[in-house]
């Protein structure tokens, strides 16, 4: 079955990958901190307050969260895992993005060669129908479509 939804650009781009799925908040430091420091290449999720994502891969995916949460350095470690080629395929906002994770992502757009698209705002139905392993299309309006 297959579902579309609507959201806004935050960063532009295209991309197609696996869904990988946090019906809790997305601690960036927390998450990013063990890959980026110690060159995990798989970018295993270190945040073990997030069992959704704990000890998963999230380089390449298509990373569906709520919002983020936690430090202020979440817009930099963000930078840097894209400055670094660690990022996911995309990044999903069922709720607004915020300002720090907005900053991240839009500093890695410009300053980087990552292609990382961010889209926010996709509502509560989209977090409640996309599950993990999903294939998840993202198209340069902001249209995202889910396959499963």
């Amino acid at each position: 079955m297959t579902k579309t939804f609507q959201g806004r650009v935050v960063t532009p781009g295209a991309a197609k990958a696996p869904a990988l799925v946090s019906h809790g908040g997305f601690n960036t430091l927390a998450s990013y901190q063990m890959a980026l420091m110690f060159g995990d290449k798989q970018v295993k999720c270190g945040d073990q307050n997030n069992p959704d994502l704990y000890h998963k891969p999230m380089i390449g995916k298509a990373l569906c969260l709520p919002e983020t949460i936690g430090s202020t350095t979440g817009g930099m470690v963000l930078y840097c895992a894209c400055a670094l080629g660690k990022q996911p395929a995309c990044m999903l906002f069922s709720k607004p993005i915020d300002s720090l994770a907005a900053s991240g992502a839009i500093l890695a757009a410009n300053w980087t060669e990552a292609a990382m698209p961010v889209v926010d705002s996709l509502g509560e139905e989209f977090l409640a129908y996309v599950k993990d392993g999903m294939t998840v299309t993202v198209a340069e309006d902001g249209t995202v479509t889910v396959e499963g």
